[in-house]
């Protein structure tokens, strides 16, 4: 029989740490982090990770498991996260797999095989010196030029992506979008309760800007600074979203005002890129959080739970 899993997605900001906590409480549940940054010990303001307070003692992974030079892959996530969904569902309990990476959930809802993905590292490097020399739009030029429904998916900050659009493409001769397009027939490993979390637009993009605000105040900057005084500059940690922006700051590129507004952009159209992500790339049924976590949407979301698999029902 297929393992139980519960996954909630959507856009940063929108409520899913809120709703999981919830969920957990009322059918025995324990989070898993599908958060590609909450994995770094000591990044935690700015990846809004759940503090133990708010966890509200409900048992949580996936969170500081990493130092934050080293680098952490959908490959490793795939094969941390699988025993332990195996783990939590031997012990009577019900996984929820929780955030926003949409690269990382469906490698695991989908059993993604990702030994078999083809490599180039010849062509890797190729493209690595390539953006080192011209820069990281130029090298999000070609993947245009190569692919371009791939390259309105991948952000050009998202370098580690384009180049592998890029390397699978060349590769096997077919783009990346193509090989991707119809991942959602793919049945899941798993008996799978599938949530999405969206809100009016505008709402979110203030709830982003608030958070920012609030993060400066909770002390970002000096989270920030104390990751930039470690002398990283590269690797997967550094490019988060609110360190990056911090870093040219630090650097004396931009004043401070400048910095923040570019991080709340930058976290607006990271919003963006996830709703569109979970649209085109999953089966969750989706939740208006427009009106908050209020009873009415917490009774309709615990109904689809249960219909859905009326085993977990309580």
């Amino acid at each position: 029989m297929k393992k139980k899993l519960v996954v909630i997605v959507g856009p940063t900001a929108v409520g899913k740490t809120a709703l999981s906590i919830k969920l957990c409480h009322k059918y025995n549940g324990e989070v898993i982090s599908g958060d590609s940054m909450q994995v770094y010990k000591g990044l935690d303001i700015g990846t809004a990770k759940v503090s133990t307070a708010e966890q509200e003692g409900v048992p949580h992974h996936l969170i500081d498991i990493k130092d934050p030079s080293e680098p952490f892959s959908v490959a490793e996530f795939k094969e941390r996260c699988e025993p332990l969904i195996e783990q939590i569902n031997a012990a009577g309990r019900l996984p929820f797999l929780v955030g926003g990476t949409g690269l990382y959930v469906n490698a695991v809802t989908k059993g993604y095989q990702l030994e078999t993905l083809p490599v180039d590292e010849a062509y890797r490097k190729q493209l690595e010196a390539f953006a080192e020399a011209h820069g990281k739009e130029a090298l999000h030029e070609r993947l245009r030029k190569a692919d371009a429904r791939a390259a309105e998916l991948i952000h050009p900050n998202n370098v580690r992506r384009v180049i592998r659009a890029l390397e699978v493409t060349k590769v096997t001769g077919i783009p990346f979008s193509a090989q991707q397009q119809d991942e959602r027939r793919h049945d899941s490993p798993y008996e799978l309760t599938y949530i999405g979390l969206t809100m009016e637009r505008e709402l979110l993009y203030r709830r982003i800007n608030q958070r920012v605000d609030q993060m400066i105040a909770d002390g970002l900057v000096e989270e920030a600074r104390r990751l930039y005084e470690t002398g990283l500059r590269t690797g997967q940690a550094v490019q988060a979203i609110g360190y990056k922006e911090l870093f040219a700051y630090f650097d004396g590129d931009c004043p401070f005002d400048e910095a923040v507004e570019t991080l709340k952009q930058n976290s607006r159209r990271y919003a963006k890129r996830q709703l569109t992500w979970f649209r085109n790339k999953s089966e969750a049924s989706w939740f208006d959080m427009t009106a908050g976590l209020t009873d009415q949407v917490f009774h309709e979301i615990c109904t689809f739970v249960e219909g859905n698999n009326s085993s977990i029902a309580k």
